[in-house]
């Protein structure tokens, strides 16, 4: 191209060449980038941010990572309970970080190395908690464990299961029996993870005549063995409970274990308790538990190690069958599941494994004991002293009334009346459970509902002690808690029945039943426009309660008042909450009345006032519009015309009345503003009623804050002497004869009797129109010959 212009010799069409060369190449570049540019855009847009670029250095990842684990800043803590990661928990997480290290080694040492691994963890665990000849099975969830177990008792028993399959199973079905007292959803696992219909579970009840209502009925169990192996089943495993979940209790194991035997079933023993194991004095049922065919335990709790997998150890001899099961594998990954828990164990040691468990017990045991010195307070783990599990709960019975806490209601109850003191009760444990909680976050306490006992509260150190690093002086300050809120429990529990009585006999108010609420009850305002027969929202009666809260919050007592829907419908309630002195619950009730129909009164005045105003506003502008009309009549026509209306008023001005209206609110009515222009003054008009009292009048000292029944006698008093000293004052006055009449009397003297002086009659009239005060002066009255008196000044 550029050897083509040198040989043009016109210069001007060589230089249009040149210019037409680097145009196009300057457009061709641009074009170019611009390409380039969008191919970037539609690569990076489907790439999230993170990933974009050359990647992120490690403090930058590091900083995303601890933002997502504790929040923002400006954001609140969910839970209060913060891990306690010591010396022991670094080695369990060093453990994840080399098991993925290792596994990079080459296949002959890896083989090596897992295996060593596997097989001292597996020792150490079956000497520590004495469990001889037995092998292990490591899995991060805890059912997993029971889930494989399962699978391996099948294999056991339905000896053609491999080839046949569920063929077996149908012609001879297996049944596995769990206790009532077994960990929620425990029975819906096993059913889903072996492919069994839920006939196959028994659940069997606990005992209902004899012995703990949390421990197998051994009998009973027996009965559905027998009735199983009559229906031609085949009774496969029953899962026993070392330490219920709920409440700690241990079954019977060694009853259990000659039941098992007798009939060829599987026994796998599960429970906190296990870990009891490992101390030198253990129970005899708890000891009963190393006999069994299998048991699940998790070390990880116990020992404060976080990330620790779960453990079920078990005895069988067939390494074929436990390979078909799932509990042992040839990979080197499932091997190096034991790895943390082998490295933890190395570096507590025995002692230490020991000490960690013996101070959870001990724990366990200084709540227990300190709190059968509480009044009111009831456990429900008193024959286990062993059990590292203390359950709680309030407790009391009203003088002159039936036990309110009591499992098993009083015969002359009827059974809503025990559904709503049973749900009551529960509101004031879930209550207790929530502060304790608040006050002592190191106590790790858990809120729970029974069935038989309702809600109490449990307190497991040995799940929570090694990881919250709970100490003796917790639990002392523990009970310090539980004992400072009896005394609101108590007299929130006396008060309820009076608040009820108060408000059913209470004009325009109605007592709302929730069972869920723990203070002294709920109310609702009924207004006059409340429809009783739906169960929507209102609207009106919201905005009444909304006024009634800010009401009773400006008063400062020390009841704790919120709103909120009703519990069986969508209608606003005043909740009350819990009392912790002794309230004088007829002021209580008299105020929430007054306040609610002082607030529905007011916002009727409102309303009516506002249509008043409207309609006021109409009638003056029509009012407004006929005076301009008769006042183009009386000036004339002549008078409307800019020039001559300004000519003809300086020869023959017109006197201008100023004529307006005025709306009196107090009345009610439209008014001439014309004796304001002559008067110059407003007059006072019609006097307004006085306006609504809201609360009661009730004589308080100094510091005394509302609803306060102590102090009613010095309250009475202080009304009496005000009233007393009213009638004083009126006393005086009607010896006095009143202001006016004292005044018409001294004026009357004056004159001739009868006929008042000019000037004394200008001050009467003076006098009744307002613009004077009348004068009185008590001590400086006099008295003439006639009898009447007068004002010397």
């Amino acid at each position: 191209m550029d050897a083509t212009l040198e040989k043009i010799a016109d210069p001007t069409l060589a230089e249009m060449g040149k210019n037409l060369k680097e145009a196009m190449k300057m457009l061709e570049d641009s074009q170019r980038r611009t390409e380039e540019e969008n191919g970037k855009k539609l690569v990076s847009g489907d790439i999230p941010g993170p990933l974009q670029g050359s990647g992120q250095d490690m403090v930058s990842i590091l900083q995303l990572v601890q933002n997502l684990m504790h929040g923002d800043e400006d954001e609140e803590p969910q839970s209060p309970r913060i891990q306690n990661i010591g010396e022991q928990g670094h080695m369990a997480l060093l453990g994840h970080s080399l098991g993925a290290y290792i596994s990079t080694l080459d296949k002959e040492k890896l083989r090596k190395l897992t295996t060593r691994i596997l097989s001292d963890t597996t020792l150490w665990l079956c000497r520590i908690f004495r469990y001889e000849n037995g092998c292990a099975y490591f899995h991060e969830e805890e059912r997993e464990g029971l889930a494989k177990i399962c699978r391996l008792a099948i294999h056991s028993r339905y000896e053609d299961f491999v080839v046949d399959g569920f063929n077996v199973l149908y012609n001879k079905k297996p049944v596995i029996y769990l206790s009532a007292a077994a960990r929620p959803g425990l029975g819906q696992y096993l059913c889903n993870q072996l492919g069994l219909p839920f006939p196959c579970l028994c659940r069997v009840p606990c005992n209902t005549m004899f012995g703990s209502q949390h421990q197998m009925d051994v009998a009973f169990l027996e009965k559905l063995i027998k009735d199983d192996v009559e229906r031609g089943r085949l009774p496969l495993l029953l899962v026993a409970n070392a330490g219920t979940a709920a409440v700690g209790h241990t079954d019977k194991i060694g009853r259990l274990k000659e039941l098992c035997e007798q009939y060829g079933i599987w026994l796998h023993v599960e429970g906190v308790n296990l870990a009891t194991l490992a101390l030198g004095y253990v129970s005899s049922s708890v000891l009963a538990a190393t006999k069994c065919d299998s048991m699940t335990m998790t070390p990880g709790p116990w020992l404060g190690l976080p990330a620790v997998p779960a453990v079920t150890l078990y005895k069988h001899d067939d390494p074929a069958l436990t390979l078909v099961a799932g509990l042992t594998s040839n990979k080197p990954a499932d091997k190096l599941r034991a790895l943390p828990l082998w490295l933890s164990l190395q570096y507590l040691g025995l002692d230490g494994i020991v000490e960690r468990i013996k101070h959870a017990c001990q724990l366990s045991q200084r709540l227990q004991e300190s709190l059968k010195k509480v009044n009111y307070i009831k456990i429900l783990v008193e024959d286990e002293l062993s059990s590292p599990v203390v359950v709680f709960r309030f407790f009391r019975e009203l003088p002159g009334s039936d036990p309110v806490f009591k499992a098993v209601p009083a015969p002359n109850m009827t059974p809503s009346a025990v559904g709503r003191e049973r749900h009551s009760c529960d509101a004031l444990n879930r209550w207790l459970g929530e502060q304790l909680k608040q006050l002592v976050p190191a106590s790790g306490l858990t809120v729970m509902d029974l069935e038989a006992d309702g809600t109490c509260v449990r307190f497991s150190p040995l799940m929570t002690a090694a990881v919250l690093g709970t100490r003796g002086e917790d639990v002392d300050q523990l009970v310090a808690c539980i004992q400072s809120k009896l005394p609101v429990l108590s007299c929130t529990l006396q008060l309820r029945e009076e608040f009820k009585q108060e408000v059913e006999g209470t004009a325009g108010l109605l007592y709302v039943d929730d069972p869920n609420w723990p203070g002294i009850g709920v109310v609702r305002y009924e207004h006059a426009n409340d429809d009783k027969s739906t169960l929507k929202s209102d609207p009106e009666g919201e905005k009444i309660h909304a006024g009634l809260l800010k009401k009773l919050n400006e008063l400062e007592s020390d009841l704790t008042f919120k709103i909120g829907p009703e519990y069986k419908s969508m209608k606003s309630c005043l909740y009350v909450g819990m009392a912790s002195d002794d309230i004088d619950v007829v002021e209580l009730v008299e105020t929430i009345a007054a306040t609610a129909r002082e607030i529905e009164e007011n916002s009727r005045l409102l309303e009516n006032m506002t249509e008043v105003v409207r309609k006021g506003i109409q009638e003056a502008q029509v009012e407004l519009q006929k005076a301009n009309e008769e006042r183009l009549l009386e000036e004339g026509v002549l008078r409307q015309i800019p020039v001559v209306g300004s000519v003809l008023n300086w020869f023959s001005p017109v006197q201008p009345l100023q004529k307006g209206r005025t709306f009196n609110l107090t009345a009610g009515s439209l008014e001439s503003t014309e004796p304001i222009y002559v008067y110059k003054a407003q007059g006072a008009g019609v006097t307004p009623p006085p306006t609504p009292s809201g609360t009661r009048t009730k004589q308080r000292l100094p510091g005394q804050k509302p609803f306060k029944r102590s102090l009613r006698g010095s309250d009475a008093l202080s009304e009496t002497s005000s009233v007393s000293h009213i009638e004083d004052l009126e006393k005086v006055e009607h010896l006095s004869g009143g202001p006016e009449q004292m005044t018409l009397e001294a004026s009357s003297t004056e004159g001739h009797p009868g006929a008042p002086s000019p000037r004394h009659a200008d001050q009467t009239e003076a006098l009744k129109k307002g613009a004077l005060r009348p004068e009185v002066d008590y001590p400086q009255e006099s008295s003439r010959e006639d009898g009447s008196r007068f004002s010397s000044a």
